[in-house]
C-alpha cells in the first residue's frame, strides 16, 4: 500500500490518536498540519524554510495547476516533487472544491463538470476521470478523489444527489488510477445532514479507500455545526486508516478535530491572513497594522522561537507591512505556519501525556476562545 497510518497511541479520554502517516516521500506525524502550496508553491516560503518551521507535508492543487503550467509539463519536469524542489510527501486535492466555487461558470452533469477558466474565460472540463489523470501526472503521494463539494445551506433534496453523485465519481476515481505508488482517498459529503453523512461515510468506507476525508465543512457553516458533523461521522470511518479535514486552520478548530479523531488538516488560514498584516500569537489574533504597535520593540509572540519572533520587533515588522515590503508579509507568512506547526507538535505531546482535554482548556483560556 502506498500509504499507511500507522497508530501509535489511542486517547483514553477522547477520541484523538497518535499516528504516523506512511508515504513513498517520507513519514509524517499525525495529527498533523499541510501547509497549502495552491500553485505549486507555499506563498512567500522556500522548500528549506518549511523544512525549517516543520512542515512534513504540503498540499498543492489540481485545478491551478491544471491550468498553469499544466500537468504534462509537471510529469515532463519529472513530477511534482522535483518541479517544486519538494522531496517531503505532498497531497493534492482533486480540483473539486475549486471548480464548485466558481457558480455562475460552471454546469455539472454525471459526466463531470464543464467550466470556464478564471483565467481567460476559456471552456474547460473536470471529471473523475480527468482529476485522476492530472494527479496521476503531478505524481502527489496522496490524490484526492474527485467530489462535489455541497454548498452551506443546501436543501436536503441538492444534499442527497451531490452526495449520491460525488460517491459514484469516487468509484470512477478508483477505477481509473493506474499508480501504484499514489494513494487515493475518498471524501464523505452530504451536507449537514446526519443521515447523508453517515450514508456517505458508509459507501466510501465499502469503496476500501486507503484514507478518508471530511468534505464540505468550513464552508459558512456555524462551527457547533462542523463539530456536531465530526461526532457522528469520524466514528463510521475505519479506524485504522487516516482522516483528513478538509480546509480547516484556525487553531480551536484544529484541537476541537484532533479530539474527534481527526488526522490531517489544510488551510490557507495562516498564509492569507499573514499577508493582510494578522498573526497569531499564544494570546490570541494579533494585527500588525494597528498604530499601537509603531514604536514596540518586542517580538510579534514573546512565547514564540521562529525566526521572525527571533530576529524582529513588531515596529519593524508593521514599517515593512504598511510600506508593502516583501519582507514584511514573509515574516508574517514564517511565524503563522511556524505557530501552527508547533500547535499540532504540541497537541500531539498532549495525547501522548494523555492530558489533551486541559490543554485544551488552557488553550482557549490564553487565546481568548470561548470554551
Amino acid at each position: 500500500m502506498a500509504v499507511m497510518l500507522e497508530i501509535i497511541k489511542e486517547s483514553k479520554r477522547t477520541k484523538a490518536r497518535l499516528g504516523r502517516l506512511h508515504t513513498p516521500h517520507g513519514t509524517v506525524d499525525t495529527p498533523a498540519f499541510m501547509p497549502v502550496g495552491t500553485q505549486a508553491t507555499v506563498k512567500a516560503m522556500t522548500p528549506e524554510e518549511l523544512k525549517e518551521i516543520g512542515a512534513q507535508i504540503i498540499l498543492s492543487n489540481t485545478y491551478h495547476l491544471f491550468l498553469r503550467p499544466g500537468h504534462e509539463l509537471v510529469a515532463e519536469a519529472g513530477g511534482l516533487h522535483k518541479f517544486m524542489h519538494w522531496d517531503r510527501p505532498i497531497l493534492t486535492d482533486s480540483g473539486g472544491f475549486q471548480v464548485f466555487s466558481l457558480g455562475d461558470l460552471r454546469k455539472i452533469t454525471e459526466e463531470g463538470v464543464q467550466f470556464r477558466s478564471h483565467l481567460d474565460g476559456s471552456s474547460l472540463f473536470l471529471g473523475p476521470e480527468q482529476a485522476m489523470e492530472i494527479q496521476m501526472a503531478l505524481g502527489s503521494d496522496i490524490a484526492m478523489a474527485f467530489d462535489e463539494c455541497t454548498p452551506y445551506p443546501s436543501s436536503y433534496e441538492y444534499a442527497k444527489s451531490s452526495m449520491e453523485r460525488t460517491t459514484r465519481w469516487a468509484e470512477r476515481c478508483l477505477k481509473s488510477q493506474t499508480r501504484q505508488d499514489q494513494a487515493v482517498f475518498g471524501i464523505v459529503q452530504g451536507g449537514m445532514y446526519r443521515d447523508l453523512r453517515e450514508q456517505s461515510a458508509r459507501d466510501l468506507s465499502s469503496l476500501n479507500f486507503p484514507g478518508y476525508a471530511v468534505g464540505g465543512l468550513s464552508v459558512g457553516e456555524p462551527k457547533h455545526m462542523m463539530y456536531e458533523v465530526l461526532d457522528y461521522t469520524v466514528p463510521l470511518l475505519p479506524a485504522g486508516k487516516p482522516r483528513y479535514l478538509m480546509g480547516v486552520g484556525s487553531p480551536d478548530c484544529l484541537i476541537e478535530g484532533v479530539m474527534r479523531g481527526i488526522d490531517m488538516f489544510d488551510c490557507v488560514l495562516p498564509t492569507r491572513i499573514a499577508r493582510n498584516g494578522t498573526v497569531m500569537t499564544s494570546r490570541g489574533k494579533l494585527v500588525i497594522r494597528n498604530a499601537e504597535h509603531a514604536r514596540d520593540m518586542g517580538p510579534l509572540d514573546p512565547q514564540c522561537d521562529c525566526y521572525a519572533c527571533r530576529n524582529y520587533s513588531r515596529a519593524y515588522i508593521r514599517h515593512l507591512v504598511k510600506a508593502d515590503e516583501i519582507l514584511g508579509l514573509r515574516l508574517t507568512t514564517i511565524h503563522n505556519l511556524y505557530f501552527l506547526l508547533q500547535l499540532m507538535a504540541e497537541i500531539r505531546t498532549a495525547i501522548e501525556q494523555d492530558s489533551l482535554p486541559e490543554f485544551r482548556q488552557e488553550f482557549f483560556a490564553r487565546y481568548g476562545y470561548e470554551p
